[in-house]
């Protein structure tokens, strides 16, 4: 058994160390990860209808879903089967996470899953909000990014940290309540990128890392040259929503966001959502609800060239560091 490690503020124990992770002192895990678990349903099992709760409407080359998640009739976990043949179970109570996969994949290949959708819904079974987002840290403050698929949400982070920002998270952004404030919670110091991202921001599709032999999607590593991570959470302080680029702008442009169309973009923009019951979704609106009346919520019209991604990163830095601070966000910066 390998030491603890840390991810969106929970402490996660396996028989061997996820890549990535930071260590974590103590003892105690909050989720238990047994991979390799070959207690798992056979693959291909069939499923009963009534019990799937989900399935992707994204295909594979041979027409299934990339995803299907059902409920286990024998314990009323929920089960991960994606259609390359990787497998996660995820006991009700969000504790423990058993994983299986091909002999033709590695720890890297679960790993994509396992720290993504599959984490993601044990942190939800857990009574906490994630938001498909990344996080970057301007004036002592998390700033969230998110926007639709292709937005550039990792992007931009990347963007950040090459121009000497810390970053707290990439794809999701795991929100602290604290009732009169909210954290978001460090990740883990990588950002995963594809390879056009890669070509944008380093002008090669091979100046980084495969983030595991078997995918063409890349990693910056936010633990190596002079980039930074950073490993404790921190005050909500804006919300930027990343627009379609625009050709006929010169230099991006930031819009106010509020009341009903601001809260609908954040309920659009929660992670793994589709898994969300009716007690879990009223729990959202109530935490995004909260939220709102103290965090601005900015709507960005990025220009078409891509090009300018730095300036674009220079521009959201500056509209954030200008915004007003509420006082419980002012009082939790001088605590840290």
């Amino acid at each position: 058994m390998s030491g603890l490690q840390s991810v969106y503020g929970l402490r996660i124990a396996a028989e061997v160390p996820l890549p990535g992770l930071p260590i974590q002192s103590g003892t105690r895990p909050d989720v238990q990860i047994r991979l390799r678990d070959r207690s798992l349903l056979p693959a291909g099992a069939p499923i009963s209808s009534d019990r799937i709760l989900y399935v992707s409407p994204v295909l594979d080359e041979r027409g299934d879903p990339n995803l299907t998640v059902a409920r286990l009739a024998q314990n009323d976990s929920v089960a991960f089967f994606y259609s390359d043949g990787a497998r996660f179970i995820v006991d009700r109570l969000g504790r423990e996470v058993c994983a299986d996969w091909p002999d033709k994949f590695t720890l890297e290949d679960a790993c994509t899953y396992l720290l993504g959708p599959v984490i993601a819904f044990v942190l939800r079974l857990r009574g906490v909000t994630c938001l498909h987002a990344s996080s970057v840290v301007v004036d002592g403050r998390a700033i969230v990014l998110f926007g639709p698929a292709g937005a550039g949400k990792s992007t931009t982070a990347a963007a950040f940290a090459l121009k000497g920002y810390s970053v707290l998270s990439d794809d999701v952004a795991v929100l602290a309540d604290l009732g009169d404030r909210f954290l978001v919670q460090p990740g883990y110091p990588r950002i995963n990128l594809w390879r056009d991202s890669v070509r944008t921001l380093f002008g090669s599709e091979d100046a980084l890392p495969r983030i595991t032999p078997t995918w063409e999607k890349r990693y910056l590593a936010l633990d190596q040259n002079k980039l930074r991570f950073q490993s404790s959470p921190l005050p909500l302080g804006a919300i930027y929503i990343l627009g379609e680029r625009e050709a006929e702008l010169t230099a991006p442009v930031i819009e106010e966001v509020v009341g009903g169309e601001a809260i609908m973009a954040l309920v659009a923009n929660t992670y793994v959502n589709y898994l969300l019951d009716r007690d879990m979704r009223k729990r959202e609106f109530d935490v995004l609800s909260r939220l709102l009346p103290g965090v601005p919520v900015r709507r960005v019209r990025p220009a078409a060239d891509t090009s300018k991604i730095f300036a674009l990163c220079e521009r959201i830095a500056a509209d954030a560091t200008q915004l007003a601070w509420p006082d419980a966000t002012r009082a939790a910066l001088g605590a840290h």
